[in-house]
């Protein structure tokens, strides 16, 4: 009798630990999706792929891509990479602050470079995810050479 019941007890205190370790998940999971809705976010004013239009080879041509954190703690950049060495980034060291705005400077260098490109800045920052992409591209014709005779 007695071991039916140190069964039964043990049952109960089994089912009683799970059921709590079950709620520690769950808010486990809860807190996360507040934190992550918090997250700085990195929100660009323009969408899609910025078009820089016809170069002429050798033409230098920059854009500017604003951004405002629109989330609910500073955003902090840590890198942008380029696809290119053509493609020079300059970007905010200082953290940005929630509802501040500030913009990522993108200089294209069509130095040696022909016909369409297409190039991507990777920002790395605090967000989620921590990678964003930025595209731009541009048709680049050829120079013309004044040395030649018509």
């Amino acid at each position: 009798m007695r071991v039916k019941n140190f069964v039964v007890i043990a049952a109960f205190l089994g089912i009683g630990f799970g059921q709590a370790a079950c709620d520690n998940r769950q808010q486990a999971e809860t807190s996360k999706a507040e934190v992550s809705e918090k997250m700085p976010k990195l929100t660009f004013s323009e969408k899609g792929i910025y078009d820089f239009g016809a170069l002429t080879e050798g033409d230098t041509v920059e854009h500017s891509f604003a951004f405002t954190n629109t989330g609910e703690f500073p955003l902090i950049i840590n890198n942008i990479t380029a696809s290119c060495g053509c493609t020079t980034p300059e970007w905010p060291r200082e953290p940005v602050a929630p509802g501040a705005t500030a913009s990522i400077r993108v200089r294209f260098n069509s130095r040696g470079k022909m016909g369409q490109q297409n190039k991507t800045i990777t920002v790395f920052a605090n967000t989620d995810p921590s990678m964003t992409d930025l595209q731009f591209k541009a048709m680049v014709n050829p120079k013309v050479d004044s040395t030649k005779k018509s």
